[in-house]
């Protein structure tokens, strides 16, 4: 390259770093802001995203709208974040599912969890449960566990859709217990929750802050739950730990991210933003009523997190033989 074209080159770069400033400097001067979730209306994710989201709107001085996109195990509402420009005004609701058990059950998952997200912040910690339908003749986990070793295949499960994180533990609890049941997946925990409450599938495994009201409303029963210990809403049901399954035994988190390139000064104005509405009391609450925990930690913290989750469910995918449906 010669001298001209050198200084054209540090001249365009000089344009694009004064452009990015002047972006971060005036954030957020439009609305509305869009957080993503990629999955249909009624599930954690969706539940989640709406407890923060007007607070979050308040600590921004902009509105902050709810977009559900889901499809393909919370790929198609992903993917679309991640192609959207770095400007803070498209984020995404992100999860295990789509950032860790998706990806790394179907290599062709058109984003890179690692590198095409800028990760802000995990906005609370979930656990999961296996519950069943009322009329389903299991009601405890030995019953539970000794009926679908006697009836292999002829039982159902349904999940958030292939590659969620209900797919994919379902998938190690059944391989680790050495069980067959067929999975049905859904576009999102809300329809496999009103199936499954409907009756048309015997069997879900979902966060707890979804399935919860259909359990304390006896519409569900639930079997065992991945926590780190027994849960206040849920005195008497097992944890896999205490089954004998410690490696199935993991709480889901959901956080924020945004595309990659967004500015540091807007990540930061993004997480005061999170932090600020998790801190808002009405907003803990009614998270932590969900039996979720509230977290609100750093976007280095929450990018660790998302990398390790990721690293260990690629390992379980290889380690279980597991493939997309």
């Amino acid at each position: 390259m010669n001298r001209h074209g050198l200084q054209r080159l540090l001249l365009s770069v000089c344009v694009a770093l004064g452009a990015t400033a002047s972006l971060a400097q005036t954030y957020p001067s439009r609305q509305p802001i869009r957080l993503v979730v990629p999955f249909a209306p009624g599930g954690t994710t969706d539940l989640l995203a709406r407890a923060i989201a007007p607070k979050m709107g308040a600590a921004l001085g902009q509105t902050v709208v709810v977009d559900n996109k889901g499809g393909a195990g919370g790929a198609i509402g992903a993917t679309e974040v991640a192609r959207a420009a770095p400007d803070g005004y498209t984020l995404l609701m992100s999860s295990v599912s789509t950032m860790a058990a998706n990806p790394a059950l179907n290599p062709k998952t058109p984003y890179d969890p690692n590198t095409d997200f800028v990760h802000l912040s995990n906005v609370a910690a979930t656990p999961n449960v296996i519950a069943v339908h009322p009329s389903f003749p299991a009601k405890d986990y030995k019953a539970f566990v000794e009926l679908l070793r006697s009836q292999p295949g002829r039982h159902s499960y349904a999940s958030g859709g292939t590659g969620s994180v209900g797919h994919l533990l379902a998938e190690l609890y059944k391989s680790t217990a050495k069980l067959h049941v067929t999975h049905i997946p859904y576009r999102g925990s809300g329809p496999a929750l009103n199936d499954t409450i409907a009756g048309q599938v015997p069997i879900v495994i979902d966060n707890l802050p979804t399935a919860l009201p259909f359990i304390a409303d006896r519409r569900l029963v639930p079997i065992v739950v991945a926590a780190p210990g027994r849960l206040a809403q849920l005195p008497q049901v097992p944890t896999f730990a205490e089954v004998g399954l410690p490696a199935v035994n993991r709480m889901s988190f959901l956080g924020v991210s945004a595309p990659k390139g967004t500015p540091p000064d807007i990540a930061q104005k993004l997480n005061d933003a999170i932090r600020a509405a998790l801190a808002d009391p009405g907003v803990k609450e009614r998270i932590e009523a969900t039996g979720a925990i509230v977290v609100g930690n750093s976007a280095a913290q929450y990018q660790k997190q998302v990398a390790d989750e990721l690293d260990l469910y690629r390992r379980a995918v290889k380690e279980q033989g597991l493939k997309p449906e």
